[in-house]
């Protein structure tokens, strides 16, 4: 899969626990509009489509805010992967000390083919997930159009009562929970953003092994940063839960990548180079 369309898939995996609409459900949206459906399915159809045939790559400033840290990083995706260098933590500029070990941490990654064979598995089956669960968004929910314009479609969705997910599909089974909202361009069928709620808590083994706590929000946006090039430009998930006996997890994360660019490293080495510029170390 590209990486220049891979994120509007690869999120799914780790966050359709939480994908769900931040506006009200309507009530009466019990049943599949036509021509919702005909626009869902040419959206996905887009999506795969572009999955396939757009190998751009890009450069991109990362601000990523999680519990305990908030950090800036300036990102470089090249034909072999991708490498990040963070460039400010908390707010301020890196100690030496600390931008010593970012170059050690790259370098160590770059030398490493164990390391990149692990990451490449990694998104090779995150991948393969992901282009799943994108597959089944036509069968899994009711659509209805909620507003349209000359540019975009605006849907709601909600849970598919006919909808039966296989027992061991732990992320289909979640989706059998979600309602919310999604935006199309009408020029292309590409999606523009996701944004939705969970709206009843999931349990797993009993509430024992884990459980997933209704509320929690998910917001994907995406734009188009090249001709008929799109990436996510903001993802914004607020989820809690707990596992094994009550263990506290969660997905609390804030980001927001901007300053998009045409890459012209095509190897790792070159990327490194690249990050270890003055250029990149504002």
């Amino acid at each position: 899969m590209s990486r220049g369309v891979r994120p509007i898939i690869a999120w799914l995996p780790a966050f359709l626990p939480a994908v769900l609409s931040f506006w009200p459900q309507p009530a009466k949206a019990q049943s599949n509009s036509p021509e919702a459906i005909a626009v869902v399915r040419s959206a996905v159809a887009a999506e795969t489509q572009a999955s396939h045939t757009d190998l751009s790559i890009w450069t991109y400033w990362d601000h990523d805010v999680t519990p305990g840290q908030d950090a800036a990083y300036y990102t470089i995706e090249t034909r072999q992967g991708t490498l990040r260098r963070m460039i400010r933590k908390n707010g301020r500029p890196l100690t030496t000390k600390q931008a010593q070990a970012e170059t050690r941490r790259i370098e160590s990654f770059v030398a490493s083919p164990s390391a990149q064979a692990r990451v490449r598995r990694d998104r090779a089956h995150d991948d393969a997930q992901a282009a799943q669960l994108l597959a089944i968004l036509p069968d899994a929910f009711l659509w209805t159009i909620v507003s349209q314009t000359p540019r975009w479609v605006t849907l709601h969705f909600q849970p598919n009562p006919q909808y039966s997910p296989p027992e061991t599909d732990m992320e289909a089974r979640v989706m059998s929970a979600m309602a919310g909202e999604m935006i199309v361009a009408r020029d292309g069928d590409r999606i523009r953003s996701l944004r939705g709620r969970l709206t009843h808590s999931i349990l797993i083994g009993f509430g024992l092994l884990a459980k997933l706590y209704a509320g929690g929000t998910f917001d994907v946006e995406r734009r188009e940063v090249g001709e008929g090039r799109w990436q996510i430009t903001q993802t914004h998930v607020h989820i809690a839960g707990h596992a094994l006996l009550f263990k506290t997890i969660g997905q609390q994360e804030d980001e927001v990548k901007t300053g998009w660019k045409p890459s012209t490293d095509e190897t790792l080495e070159q990327a490194a180079r690249t990050l270890d510029a003055p250029a990149a170390k504002p």
